[in-house]
């Protein structure tokens, strides 16, 4: 028997105050992530609307994140795009930090794409590179759908053996191609952070399998899953984590290397939108 929860009745509310500011309806949901929110100025807006507006929804803490949603068109398609993310560090629980996702939905997007900015760790790829994510690691230590679950939402035991849709996928690799932008593919492991990693860290984490490390992004593709939306998620690689030559970090740096990158990001999904059927 299905739990019934306040979560869904909250999502409900949620999205109606966004219908209240935009009639529009979206295919497709973006979630911008750090350094990368300059891809919206791509986006023909109807409507912004303020996450203080939209009840449930956290704030924004991140400097670079403007905290609002945005509703209009990107390569010809209706979408609303997220300016702005929350990560487990900000002190929110992971119900929170997906909260918007599940809105999304609720609001007709039915395919969700997620950029990122994270640290690499494979030896061959470079600050700036693209990095279409294959799969990912679970390492924040919670799940956003642990507790009852509402069966209104998702199966209580949603399939992850394919998270990131392989035909959006392939569509993000042929978009690269045409348009000569360097995509790399691997693996993408979260961790709670804030801090870096320690170079002990970022030797475990190459073993078990990750490619590039980051703070975000698993949640939501968690969540995103559960409700049967089609995911696609885009890295960009800020520095280079490789623990025999590893420098201390500099945000600033790290943020002026997404934004540098961000050009390539914007034509690559605007491509790969204009592309979904």
């Amino acid at each position: 028997m299905t739990a019934v929860s306040p979560l869904f009745d909250e999502i409900q509310a949620a999205a109606a105050a966004v219908r209240r500011r935009s009639p529009l309806v979206p295919d497709i949901g973006v979630i911008l992530g750090t350094g990368l929110g300059d891809l919206a100025r791509e986006i023909a807006v109807d409507a912004e609307v303020p996450y203080e507006d939209v009840p449930g929804f956290p704030l924004s803490t991140v400097e670079t994140h403007a905290g609002k949603l945005l509703l209009g068109a990107l390569g010809g398609r209706p979408v609303v795009a997220m300016q702005g993310r929350f990560h487990r560090y900000e002190g929110y629980d992971l119900r929170q930090v997906t909260f918007p996702v599940r809105v999304l939905h609720a609001l007709g997007a039915r395919t969700l794409v997620v950029s990122n900015a994270c640290g690499g760790m494979h030896p061959l790829w470079s600050p700036g590179d693209l990095v279409l994510i294959s799969d990912h690691i679970n390492l924040l230590g919670d799940n956003p759908l642990v507790g009852p679950n509402d069966d209104r939402l998702g199966p209580r035991f949603p399939d992850m053996s394919a998270p990131y849709d392989p035909e959006l996928r392939a569509l993000a690799r042929q978009a690269a191609l045409d348009l000569g932008i360097t995509l790399r593919e691997g693996v993408y492991v979260a961790v709670p952070g804030p801090n870096l990693e320690t170079r002990a860290e970022y030797r475990m984490l190459r073993a078990i399998g990750a490619d590039v490390v980051g703070m975000s992004t698993v949640p939501e593709v968690i969540v995103a899953n559960h409700q049967g939306m089609r995911t696609v998620g885009i890295s960009i690689i800020t520095d280079q984590c490789l623990p025999d030559a590893l420098e201390p970090a500099d945000i600033g740096k790290i943020i002026a290397t997404a934004g540098r990158a961000e050009p390539q990001l914007t034509r690559l999904v605007t491509a790969l939108v204009e592309r979904m059927v």
